[in-house]
């Protein structure tokens, strides 16, 4: 029997994300870090000797071209990503794009009719379909043991200037709506196994400079009769993060990334719920398999488009003058 050749991926951007990516991929038995890139080649260089990565592209139209490269992990500014992902499916790579796949409706499906056109794995970064913590509450739902009324979640940060999750200054601007709940949407409609039928939001002052909202309110409910509270804000001084609090009809739970409590704030052991406590490891090993299986991943750029779906009808009420 001969050897499985290792599955050859190639890592675009080299920040926090892509560090995380990074350290993740090293814990998948047959995968290689083929490349690595960055916003120069210098930047990429830097960032392949800190990983370990051998090979350091002045641009992602360079690992594209290579043959030795299977698939690429596209974790770039937001601006960038629909188009590469574009770009990698016509170059036949399978990929797999941090959140958010694009940053409007029509740019998600285009990614979308992309993947269909080529057939490839095509995946989206929505980790909280990975993270243990979130797995047990599925599985208990799917159980028909726990029925979801109410999730209540938190997005909170402490970002009055364009600086990245490292205190590095971006080149772009982040979005609460795009980036930040869109983890949170997509979480809802997949937790209660139901489509959101019914969406509202609105948001506070315009930040003068970053010209983006800096506080959010998002209300949604599910064809189940379920419903979701998100809020979200750049003017946190406090604890960072995202948290859920799931509250059903057999017990109420809290979620912080991979840590799960009780309502009483117990913790719930969520150690065997998978081969790791990593959900960025979780959701990078799940793109492995399909592309080795050659199947459908959890969360596909085609499952997670209703997500986007309803954040184009949350933006088109945001734009709407209060009032009108």
């Amino acid at each position: 029997m001969t050897k499985r050749q290792p599955l050859r991926i190639a890592l675009a951007g080299g920040g926090a994300f892509g560090a995380k990516h990074a350290a993740a991929l090293r814990r998948i038995e047959g995968v290689e870090v083929a490349a690595a890139v960055s916003s120069s080649l210098d930047s990429a260089r830097k960032f392949a000797a800190e990983q370990g990565i051998a090979r350091a592209a002045g641009s992602l139209a360079e690992v594209l071209a290579a043959d030795e490269v299977d698939a690429v992990i596209l974790a770039t500014p937001t601006p960038l990503h629909a188009a590469q992902t574009q770009e990698c499916l016509a170059a036949g790579k399978h990929v797999q794009v941090e959140i958010p796949v694009a940053a409007s409706l029509p740019d998600a499906e285009a990614c979308v009719a992309a993947a269909e056109r080529t057939g490839l794995v095509a995946m989206a970064g929505h980790t909280r379909r990975f993270n243990p913590s979130h797995q047990w509450v599925r599985r208990r739902v799917a159980a028909g043991e726990y029925t979801i009324q109410q999730m209540d979640v938190q997005t909170y940060f402490f970002r009055r200037s364009n600086l990245n999750a490292l205190g590095q200054k971006r080149s772009w601007t982040d979005h609460l709506l795009w980036h930040h709940a869109a983890h949170t949407v997509d979480l809802f409609a997949y937790q209660t196994g139901s489509p959101i039928v019914r969406a509202n939001a609105v948001q506070g002052p315009i930040h003068p400079e970053l010209g983006i909202a800096m506080d959010m309110s998002i209300q949604l409910q599910a064809a189940s009769g379920a419903i979701c509270t998100l809020s979200l804000s750049f003017n946190n001084d406090g604890p960072l993060g995202t948290f859920f609090r799931y509250i059903g009809d057999t017990g109420t739970y809290l979620a912080r990334y991979d840590d799960l409590v009780t309502g009483e704030d117990e913790p719930i052991d969520v150690s065997g719920i998978d081969v790791s406590l990593d959900g960025i490891e979780l959701q990078d090993r799940e793109f492995v398999a399909a592309i080795r299986e050659g199947r459908e991943p959890n969360a596909s750029l085609a499952q997670v488009l209703p997500c986007y779906r309803t954040l184009a009808d949350l933006e088109r009420q945001l734009a709407t003058p209060v009032g009108a």
